[in-house]
């Protein structure tokens, strides 16, 4: 039997060909015709794909805003003549532009300088990662180096600014010196004289290497926007802290990123400790911190240098004094440890009694200390104690007290800084150039950097506690009175001064020349007699600063709070010196006259001193205007509006 032929239509192919091709010609034809009208909808569905990210970014507070500009956008477009129509042209165009096709661009990949270099980079690392044993080495000699870096990206010079690097799990990450080692080598492989971050990812094996771009040294001395207890010590990088300020540099203002101190009652590094090399910054850093000081608070300054680098704050308005000697130093020193007792005094009897701190001791009050070790050699030569002894009680009760310590000193003569200043001074910062383990040493935690040779002035680490360790670049602040400084930075940082303070004895003051005279005269007079002693008269000095200041505060503050006037205090023209009770007159003493020791009395239980109606006070101090040879301090500044203190009435 033979097979009979399928239909024709089941064997020949070629209608289903042709019709094959008129649908694929008719789809053609269709995508062209259609095409804008695909790529418009492509683009507003991008456009609203856009819309919804940037509402969704927006914060909650700003919404309302935004909301309002779209609806006023909206009715301008409603009534500009052909508006809508424009509107919807305009429209139509961003969602052609927004739904082309983009062609996709492949990454290009390194050149051949750059393959060699992270070839060499990857060879440098073999002996530090591989060990034997290991059945799938990721380093090895005349490996795969793609496999290892991702993420590189090369500068100008063809050196390697960032790539992330991958090391086996087996490697002692957690180790500080197998960190060391590795960050030594990639240092040294990837280009001498740039500054490396080292960021290690423990839980992912990654090692991310960035060069980071030099700290800005054009931001001078200037007002910065802050609240009361914030200092600005300096500005890092924009991704080491959360906060910007804005800031002025020549003519252009920008933000910056700073390093800020709180200090107060509630800081938990109420003092600071500054080392460097010499002319690395440290004095340059102590002015700035004295000028922004001077806004909200009283300084004390102790150059133990000598050498006249804060001579432009003598005099004036909320400097209390600027001591470059030994002994002026010492007393000085012995007045603030007196003055913070005084401080806690106050405040205990405020809290007992149920009232708030007096107005005057939460005033706050700077000790600023350049080259302690300096006075301490001197005094040790001249068989007298460490001046250091006597910053015990403001550094370890200044914080209840409104007293705030800086010390600063060279990184040599660390060893010779007393142990109340390194245990109670938790805020750090290391100025110039410095090993990784010297600025580990002082701020108790290596840097996240490699340091750099040549580093300009001011340039250095700061650790606030124990927080991390920041890069830190010092506000120009120069001596004005140098004449190397150029006339920008010193009218910068004359502008920052405040007014000189009014002579002593002026119109208005009535006692404070007086009772100078009369010290002036008792201690000249008894030093001719030779009757009373070195430490008689340092006795009476701090007995009348005593009386004169902390019953003066005392009974002042007892006629505010009662709501009654002071009562009439008129100057004594006589000073006890002796335990009988001997009357000496202003104007001498007399040379058969004989001063026997007496005890200081307490200051919590001296009588009342004599002072005229209506005196200004003198910022708290005790004695003051004996202490400082006879020169009342200068009258505490008047904070700007800007800053957020609390200002005594008696101070404005």
């Amino acid at each position: 039997m033979t097979r009979r032929p399928l239909p024709r239509i089941l064997t020949d192919s070629t209608p289903v060909a042709r019709g094959r091709e008129f649908a694929r010609s008719a789809a053609d034809s269709a995508a062209d015709v259609f095409h804008p009208l695909i790529m418009i909808s492509r683009g507003l569905r991008r456009l609203l794909a856009a819309g919804r990210r940037r509402w969704s970014d927006t914060p909650e507070d700003r919404r309302g805003s935004l909301l309002f500009m779209a609806a006023g956008s909206v009715l301008a477009v409603a009534l500009v003549p052909y508006g809508p129509l424009l509107a919807l042209v305009t429209l139509m165009g961003a969602a052609a532009w927004a739904g082309r096709e983009r062609s996709a661009e492949e990454p290009a990949g390194p050149a051949d300088a750059e393959t060699d270099r992270l070839r060499a980079l990857y060879e440098a690392l073999v002996p530090y990662f591989a060990i034997e044993g290991d059945p799938t080495p990721l380093y090895a000699h005349d490996g795969d180096w793609e496999s290892v870096f991702s993420d590189y990206e090369f500068d100008e010079a063809g050196r390697p600014s960032r790539f992330t690097l991958k090391y086996p799990p087996y490697f002692t990450d957690g180790d500080a010196a197998s960190r060391a080692r590795i960050e030594q080598v990639l240092h040294a492989k990837s280009g001498r004289g740039r500054e490396y971050h080292f960021a290690w990812d423990e839980e992912a094996n990654q090692l991310t290497l960035t060069v980071l771009p030099p700290l800005p040294t054009d931001i001078a001395a200037q007002q910065f926007v802050t609240t009361h207890g914030e200092t600005v010590l300096g500005f890092t990088d924009p991704d080491a802290v959360q906060r910007t300020l804005p800031v002025t540099a020549g003519e252009a203002t920008r933000d910056e990123p700073p390093v800020i101190w709180r200090t107060g009652l509630r800081s938990t590094e109420p003092h600071l400790l500054v080392l460097g090399r010499p002319g690395a910054g440290a004095t340059t850093l102590l002015r700035s911190i004295a000028l922004q000081a001077l806004f909200y608070g009283d300084v004390l300054v102790i150059d133990g240098n000598g050498t006249g680098e804060y001579a432009c704050l003598a005099g004036r308005t909320g400097v209390m004094g600027v001591e470059t000697g030994l002994s002026g130093a010492m007393a000085t020193l012995e007045w603030a440890a007196h003055e913070t007792e005084r401080r806690l005094i106050t405040a205990n009897r405020a809290r007992q009694a149920g009232q708030q701190a007096p107005d005057d001791i939460r005033w706050p009050l700077w000790i600023i200390i350049d080259r302690p070790t300096a006075l301490a050699h001197l005094a040790a030569a001249e068989g007298r104690e460490d001046p250091q002894r006597l910053l015990q009680v403001p550094l370890r009760h200044g914080r209840a007290a409104y007293v705030t310590v800086v010390v600063a000193d060279q990184i040599d003569c660390a060893g010779m800084l007393s142990e109340p200043v390194l245990t109670h001074t938790r805020a750090r910062v290391v100025l110039g150039p410095a090993a990784p383990e010297e600025v580990e040493a002082v701020l108790g935690a290596p840097p996240h950097t490699t340091p750099a040779a040549d580093v300009p002035p001011g340039r250095g680490y700061a650790r606030l506690g124990s927080g991390p360790v920041h890069r830190l670049q010092v506000p120009v602040t120069p001596d004005p009175f140098d004449d190397a400084t150029s006339e920008a930075h010193r009218q910068a940082v004359l502008s920052l001064l405040p007014e000189r303070a009014a002579a002593v004895g002026a119109a208005g003051d009535g006692w404070g020349l007086e009772d100078t005279v009369d010290a002036a005269a008792i201690m000249d007079a008894a030093g001719a007699a030779g009757t009373v002693g070195t430490a008689n008269m340092a006795s009476v000095v701090d007995t009348a600063g005593a009386d004169r200041t902390a019953e003066t505060e005392d009974a002042d503050d007892g006629a505010v709070m009662n709501g009654t006037a002071a009562p009439d205090r008129t100057p004594n023209p006589t000073v006890t010196a002796n335990s009988t009770a001997t009357a000496i007159p202003n104007e001498t003493l007399s040379p058969t006259a004989t001063a026997t020791p007496t005890t200081k009395p307490d200051p919590t239980t001296t009588p009342t001193p004599t002072a005229p109606k209506n005196t200004p006070r003198t910022g708290g101090a005790i004695g003051v205007d004996l202490l400082f040879g006879g020169v009342a301090p200068a009258p505490p500044s008047t904070p700007p509006a800007s800053q957020e203190a609390t200002v005594p009435p008696e101070r404005a």
